[in-house]
């Protein structure tokens, strides 16, 4: 079995090396190589459509969550993953609603990313260690798992903290002060099982409470 590969990242060094990363494994093939979103849009009318696409976050011209809306529009059977030394919270969160269905950083060991790859490709997410997500746990579904159930004032809090608002600008949205944004936040913690903002907004995207 052979998966096809497209990477979009502007750092030409880097790009070159994972391609040869990849194919010296002898499990992938790389299809398509961009060196930004644009250049990816513009390769994908001659290209075929790959397995697995590798974002860059930060790029001029079209940046990763642009590139990543537009795959997903234009290409939905991609799966794909981003690829980035970025590892702040905010960011993860972007990516992953944009589309991507995994987060991985460019500092992984070239085994890793090989499994990584490879269970993308068969299961459709990784559970890599960005951000502390388990993504196997926070995006799959499970029918049988119990659904919270939350206030007005949590829903609220929910989808302000799925956006790039600080805490501080939350609390002035809505009212309150940093103590009870903390409050309502360590109790949506408690109540979903996690520990950091990243895996609330995964769980809240999981249990579909808010959406991409």
């Amino acid at each position: 079995m052979t998966i096809n590969i497209g990477i979009v990242d502007d750092h030409l060094l880097f790009l070159e090396s994972l391609v040869t990363v990849l194919e010296s494994s002898g499990k992938f093939k790389v299809l398509l190589k961009a060196l930004n979103g644009w250049d990816m849009v513009m390769k994908m009318e001659h290209s075929e459509c790959p397995d697995l696409m590798l974002v860059d976050v930060n790029m001029p011209k079209m940046n990763g969550i642009e590139t990543t809306k537009w795959l997903k529009n234009k290409y939905p059977g991609i799966k794909i993953v981003a690829l980035s030394m970025n590892d702040d919270e905010r960011t993860i969160i972007q990516m992953i609603k944009a589309g991507c269905c995994s987060y991985l950083l460019k500092g992984i060991h070239p085994d890793e990313l090989e499994n990584a790859l490879e269970l993308i490709y068969t299961k459709g997410y990784y559970n890599g260690d960005a951000g502390g997500i388990n993504f196997v746990k926070l995006l799959n579904f499970d029918k049988e798992a119990e659904l919270q159930t939350v206030t007005e004032k949590e829903m609220i809090f929910l989808n302000f903290a799925c956006s790039d608002l600080t805490y501080k600008e939350i609390g002035v949205k809505m009212s309150l002060t940093e103590r009870n944004i903390e409050k309502i936040r360590d109790g949506l913690f408690e109540k979903f099982k996690v520990q950091s903002r990243v895996g609330l907004c995964m769980e809240a995207l999981r249990q579909g409470l808010v959406k991409l």
